[in-house]
């Protein structure tokens, strides 16, 4: 599809669609955004009037019937992901879908069967962007020794910055029916940390859900299955462990995150300090203390989805953010650390 012009349809036009999917796909040369389905008609219909799209859908099935579309973009919440993925690939459909991948591990590994089973079309999961400025110097300088060995990557992660709150209503990603085995923003930060230092091998967890009870769209008082503080630890598939805390109760939390790669000769240290940007530092053995890093413009990486998608549909470069692989193996692990939760036992990856 090199020189053709390639024509997507969009099923679920929520916060990041419509902010970034949408222009960035219409930013591509050749590129057409033909049809939209929404939760309502009423909300494809105004999807539709601010973007520029002619067709508005009623139900995602028909529009994945329309023979015109040759990609979709898939901008639903987790529960939606798998059967939608596995009905436009089976309709021939190139498909970059929202993450989350999927509601579980099962569900991402039935999504990779069927892209694998039509090895033609491409098949993308929107990828954690937050470390994407970062994450080439960081796998070069532990590729390149700065580290030695790994001791321990230690995490910490504000999903939010307050003190417990259960005023307002439940959000759907504080709901296991829609969201799966999703917790708070951990997926994200561990697809991060996989790129610098590899899968875990075994998943230990802890975690409560400090805020009970919200209410629902119904208004009804409905217990929270989702923690909304949890601790992982485990160990790594290359040697070393991890510690991983996520909270979305900690009032005055110091840092948004704050993650540590120690290593046996060196530290690299990530952080994003409340009302600061994200900065690398390091250390070396004998240095007094991590020094800041600054990032090469050529190894500044940065969001380019959307480009990526239509590059690799028309055979200019493969995905890497992020492929199928890739978000099976983080689905495994978020999978890994909710049957801990549950069992109350250690998870040996993989599962």
């Amino acid at each position: 599809m090199t020189a053709e012009t390639i024509r997507v349809g969009v099923i679920g036009a929520g916060g990041n669609t419509t902010k970034l999917h949408i222009p960035g796909l219409q930013k591509q040369k050749g590129v057409e955004i033909v049809a939209v389905v929404n939760r309502t008609p009423a909300s494809g219909r105004r999807v539709a009037e601010a973007h520029g799209i002619p067709t508005v859908h009623d139900d995602w099935r028909s529009l994945l019937a329309d023979g015109a579309i040759d990609a979709v973009c898939i901008g639903t919440w987790p529960y939606t992901h798998a059967a939608m993925t596995i009905a436009a690939l089976a309709a021939g459909k190139h498909v970059l879908c929202e993450a989350r991948m999927a509601m579980n591990h099962d569900e991402a590994k039935a999504m990779l069967a069927a892209a694998r089973a039509a090895p033609h079309l491409t098949a993308q999961i929107v990828p954690a962007p937050h470390t994407l400025a970062f994450d080439r110097t960081i796998v070069e300088m532990i590729a390149g020794g700065h580290i030695g060995e790994l001791i321990a990557i230690d995490a910490r992660v504000a999903a939010a910055r307050s003190y417990p709150n259960g005023s307002g209503p439940q959000h759907w990603r504080q709901n296991r029916t829609l969201s799966g085995d999703n917790i708070m923003n951990m997926g994200i930060w561990y697809e991060a940390m996989m790129r610098w230092v590899g899968p875990a091998k075994s998943v230990a967890a802890v975690g409560q859900s400090v805020v009970r009870h919200r209410l629902n769209e119904a208004g009804a008082r409905t217990a929270m299955a989702i923690p909304d503080h949890i601790d992982v630890i485990g160990e790594m598939a290359q040697g070393g462990q991890m510690r991983f805390n996520v909270s979305a109760v900690l009032g005055h939390a110091p840092d948004l995150a704050d993650v540590h790669i120690f290593g046996t000769e060196g530290t690299l240290r990530l952080r994003q300090p409340v009302g600061g940007q994200m900065a690398l530092s390091a250390g070396k053995r004998g240095d007094a203390d991590l020094a800041p890093v600054e990032i090469a413009p050529d190894k500044r990486g940065g969001w380019r989805v959307e480009e990526e998608f239509i590059n690799a549909i028309r055979g200019l470069e493969a995905v890497t953010h992020t492929d199928f692989a890739t978000g099976v193996a983080y689905m495994e692990w978020t999978s890994a650390v909710s049957r801990s939760l549950s069992s109350r036992q250690t998870v040996t990856l993989p599962l």
